[in-house]
């Protein structure tokens, strides 16, 4: 029986457990504990199941809702890495936002990988979810829609901006513009970015650069290329990129180490995140480089350890609270409405300045 004789014979009504079963030629039994991951079952058995589910497009979710005559309330939200304390940070404030209105949340760490991304676009299967906050790293806007199934879905970040999906982002460009405009307020003219990917993912890097370029040119600065600064120097050239992983300590140290002979070059230097920045602090601190007197930092993320560096460091604060009542607001009002028109929101920032900038401005400034 082909997908079109099958649905007419079902009257175009959703397909249930016992559709499957026939497709697969099993129990409803068999095909429940495919779905609830039943540890005794032949491969073959699994395989077939889960052929007749893709093919189906059966959803074990709604099923589940339809038995209990409600809800799951569980939603997913779904990021790069849980090690990274922006997105540990988020997920601390999604978790918060969802409990006030009475749901729970499943957290996923994709790690960047595209299929795993792929997995998440496509509703996670037989994993029983209302909804799904997303921050894709490495799927395309174009090839995230093409994936996407039925299930209600929200994306963090700029670069999956679409009238065809809700949205919420951080103004990355403004808030990055902000971040060097302030340096050069100080008097700064020779500003280093550093944490720049050329290609390769969907992160913020570029985003903050085309702030930061901004920012020059409104002040009539030029940009110089050789103060531009790739992230990657710990990670092998055949090595993939996986969730913002060039983005550490450890690279940012790399990086300062690297500048040492040449840091006459700079006197100031926009981090794409703070995680960056701390590491440089370290090792121009270790080379005994003042900051910021001889080399100012900025920093993006305002982490915690952000308050407590030495020096402590100047960084742009993104509202992590506003990003998750607005995302969980967002997705709530999309699963009581499914045909709700897609909204857009932004989330405010601030630019907190610290001993990393503070105190001190050159002379002629």
């Amino acid at each position: 029986m082909d997908d079109t004789s099958s649905s007419a014979s079902r009257g175009d009504r959703p397909p249930t457990i016992k559709d499957v079963a026939a497709r697969a030629q099993v129990s409803w039994r068999t095909v429940s504990n495919v779905i609830h991951g039943h540890r005794y079952l032949r491969p073959e058995t699994k395989a077939k199941v889960e052929a007749a589910i893709a093919e189906l497009g059966y959803r074990p979710q709604a099923a589940a809702r339809q038995l209990r005559s409600g809800r799951s309330n569980l939603l997913t939200l779904a990021i790069p890495s849980l090690a990274h304390p922006y997105f540990a940070n988020l997920a601390h404030a999604v978790v918060a936002a969802a409990r006030r209105e009475g749901y729970d949340v499943m957290v996923d760490e994709t790690l960047g990988q595209p299929e795993r991304e792929r997995r998440v676009a496509r509703g996670y299967g037989s994993i029983r979810t209302d909804g799904i906050i997303f921050s894709p790293l490495s799927l395309p806007i174009d090839e995230l829609l093409g994936e996407r199934d039925s299930t209600p879905l929200v994306l963090l970040g700029e670069h999956t901006l679409h009238d065809a999906v809700d949205n919420v982002v951080v103004d990355n460009v403004g808030s990055s513009r902000e971040a060097t405009e302030h340096l050069i307020s100080l008097g700064r003219s020779r500003i280093g970015f550093v944490g720049y990917f050329p290609q390769g993912t969907l992160g913020t890097g570029d985003l903050r650069f085309t702030g930061y370029k901004l920012a020059l040119e409104s002040a009539g600065l030029p940009m110089d290329p050789r103060l531009v600064i790739d992230a990657g120097l710990k990670r092998a050239p055949s090595a993939p990129i996986e969730a913002e992983g060039d983005y550490w300590r450890q690279e940012g140290h790399a990086i300062a180490e690297s500048l040492i002979g040449r840091i006459e070059d700079f006197d100031a230097i926009m981090c794409a995140t703070d995680l960056l920045a701390i590491g440089m602090l370290y090792s121009f601190r270790q080379h005994s480089i003042r900051v910021p007197e001889d080399v100012a930092i900025v920093g993006w993320d305002d982490i915690p350890e952000s308050a407590f560096s030495m020096p402590t460091l100047t960084t742009v604060s993104p509202n992590l609270e506003a990003i998750a009542e607005l995302a969980v607001r967002a997705l709530l009002r999309r699963i009581s409405d499914p045909a709700v028109s897609p909204v857009g929101d932004v989330a405010g920032h601030r630019l907190i300045v610290r001993e990393s900038t503070a105190g001190f401005v050159r002379v002629g400034a």
